[in-house]
């Protein structure tokens, strides 16, 4: 059994002034993905005994990034998706394992007046293709992180006041649709499909989180091929540090 976490810290190094090392060792996973490290190389030395580490890091200083944390020493790891213009901002690793690729990723944000939301279209296209081009390597996908996306309606509090808000556009959610319809599992869904109020994500305004008005927009998605294989995915909304909280994916 595989005990997979991803979890948007919002800052690696505020975070973990916060606990986290102790968050990280009571998760006792494989596999820990984070997001948003907002971190450049060695501000801040980060070892667990038994865990290797990869992490991308963004051009821009205390911008995006990415990192993995793994018990298990993957065959290749690579970093971006192999385009320049998407390749900057530290936002994907992938681990090549021996039956599955694993890929933790920060979707880009669409911004305040959707002025990223043009870009945001290509990423989506362009990251599809990536994991159809690791999927044709015979091995199963699965994807993590913050996907920057309420799917759908049940997926945050306030539906109808956000519809042309970044993250619930009709526009985002025809990827995600797109996305999960070209072969990929919405693990949480299969394992909840009905479950209402339990979200990933809350503002730091307006005392969100204390009245859970969140949204969902942490993911472990899963190829279809590897859907024998699901044993339980979890969203953790009982641990703080972060805006977000941690996600989980086990499987077989």
């Amino acid at each position: 059994m595989y005990k997979f976490i991803s979890w948007n810290v919002n800052g690696l190094r505020a975070i973990h002034g916060k606990g986290f090392p102790e968050i990280f060792n009571g998760f006792d996973a494989d596999f820990v993905c984070l997001q948003e490290t907002k971190m450049q190389q060695g501000q801040l030395e980060l070892e667990f005994p038994g865990y290797e580490s990869y992490w991308n890091f963004a051009q821009k200083k205390g911008y995006s990034g990415t990192a993995v944390f793994t018990r298990h020493t993957p065959l290749s790891v690579s970093y971006g998706i192999g385009m320049e213009e998407h390749d900057t901002e530290g936002r994907v690793i992938t681990l090549e394992m021996n039956d599955f690729f694993l890929v933790c990723v920060y979707t880009p944000n669409s911004q305040d007046d959707l002025r990223r939301l043009d870009y945001r279209m290509n990423w989506e296209d362009a990251f599809r293709d990536y994991l159809h081009s690791l999927e044709q390597k015979g091995k199963g996908v699965i994807v993590c992180g913050d996907l920057n996306v309420a799917h759908k309606e049940i997926d945050l509090k306030n539906p109808q006041s956000n519809r042309r808000n970044a993250g619930f556009t009709d526009e985002e959610r025809g990827k995600m649709t797109e996305l999960l319809e070209s072969g990929f599992i919405d693990t949480f869904r299969f394992f909840h499909p009905d479950a209402k109020d339990i979200y990933s994500w809350w503002s730091y305004r307006f005392r969100a989180r204390e009245r859970n008005s969140g949204w969902r927009i942490d993911y472990f998605l899963a190829s279809e091929s590897l859907k024998d294989r699901l044993r339980g995915a979890e969203i953790h909304t009982e641990i703080y540090g972060s805006d977000h909280c941690p996600v989980e994916l086990t499987i077989e």
